[in-house]
């Protein structure tokens, strides 16, 4: 097991690993949508928030030799599932072609009273097709 950290992902604002690489799998810690430049929120809107959380998502997946295209488990958790079209819209702009297995729920609550936290398990390997 081997703890990785990306520059260009948010740090970690408690006591987690951004990411775990196990094998050939690399597991992402769940991420909001954190501006990794400032440490601060972004956006107000679902839609807003989604992107932030996938852009994260992704600059961590490539700097660990991974990429969006080799996850094979997402888990999605939002502030409220009457968004969860507006979320999908995001989504699938990201996981577009052969989507991943995937969970979503609604959390009572998320950290920092955002609107989305996402994990995901993606294989290393590089970014060509899986």
């Amino acid at each position: 097991m081997k703890i990785f950290n990306s520059e260009r992902g948010p740090k970690p604002i408690g006591p987690y690993s951004q990411a775990v690489i196990s094998g050939n799998l690399i597991f992402v810690s769940g991420q909001i949508p954190i501006d990794p430049a400032t440490g601060n929120i972004c956006g107000f809107s679902i839609e807003q928030q989604a992107e932030r959380v996938f852009e994260n998502i992704k600059a961590i997946l490539e700097d660990a030799g991974s990429g969006l295209n080799r996850v094979v488990m997402v888990t999605v958790m939002m502030a409220n599932l009457n968004e969860y079209q507006r979320m999908n819209n995001i989504y699938a702009k990201y996981f577009g072609e052969i989507p991943p297995a995937r969970v979503v729920f609604q959390a009572a609550r998320l950290p920092k009273d955002v609107k989305i936290e996402v994990s995901v398990i993606a294989e290393l390997g590089g970014t060509e097709e899986a």
